[in-house]
């Protein structure tokens, strides 16, 4: 199920949130209802952490991960690593990378099995995400942006990307993943998806501001609430009547 939340009354939660199926990274500082959402939901089954990467709140930004693997900036101070590492699950892996584009979460976006990167990440970069991750990568554009970890939405489940991809560009990324991918937006026609929605394969977080068009788009593409397509046509229907007659 997708549940709307809000940092300090920001709409952007993926700034602030980092979500996979083994862990979950909160912001610090934030108003104390905003991890209250993230722990009622996940706490029974995965750790939330609160941590802080190089001194700022926007982790979510900053860092890229997934079950197996986390991987963080080079400004990551020793005390935050050793916090993030003594919090996480043995099982995950957590390194620090040399590299010029350092907002991770922004260059890169993974699931369990794929990850899509910057055209430009070093190749360095490039073989420590493979490794650290478990992934095979793609360097890819997503709607002509390169920073395709702000553009796209992954779990191992679906895909969320740009609402101005094309449909050619959505069946290649779909391939490519081996996933289901649907164009959208979050927070009420924001096309930057990542920013305003924190997904796993069982629960999404996503802003205050997030339609139930846009819900029901998310709920349906990862599964979230065995929504089939054909209802999210019905319901975009109704909604698209209901707007035109208001």
């Amino acid at each position: 199920m997708a549940t709307r939340v809000q940092f300090e009354n920001n709409n952007e939660v993926g700034v602030f949130s980092r979500l996979t199926n083994g862990y979950c990274l909160v912001g610090i500082g934030g108003s104390e209802n905003f991890y209250s959402v993230f722990e009622s939901e996940l706490a029974d089954h995965i750790p939330v952490i609160h941590t802080s990467i190089a001194g700022t709140r926007i982790i979510g930004r900053m860092c890229v991960g997934n079950s197996k693997g986390l991987l963080l900036p080079n400004t990551t101070t020793d005390q935050e690593m050793l916090h993030i590492r003594n919090s996480l699950p043995d099982k995950v892996v957590v390194q620090r990378v040399e590299e010029r584009l350092s907002a991770l979460g922004n260059c890169i976006c993974s699931n369990d099995y794929v990850a899509l990167t910057h055209t430009d990440l070093d190749r360095e970069t490039e073989e420590i995400v493979a490794d650290v991750l478990g992934v095979e990568v793609f360097r890819q554009t997503i709607a002509g942006n390169v920073l395709v970890g702000s553009y796209c939405v992954l779990t191992n489940q679906g895909g969320l990307v740009h609402p101005r991809t094309s449909v050619e560009d959505q069946d290649e990324l779909s391939s490519l993943l081996q996933v289901p991918i649907v164009a959208g937006t979050v927070n009420r026609g924001s096309d930057v998806i990542a920013a305003g929605l924190v997904c796993n394969d069982w629960s999404a977080f996503c802003g205050l501001d997030t339609t139930s068009t846009e819900i029901s788009v998310v709920e349906s593409i990862f599964k979230l609430r065995n929504a089939q397509p054909s209802t999210i046509v019905t319901e975009m229907r109704s909604s698209l009547i209901d707007a035109m007659q208001s």
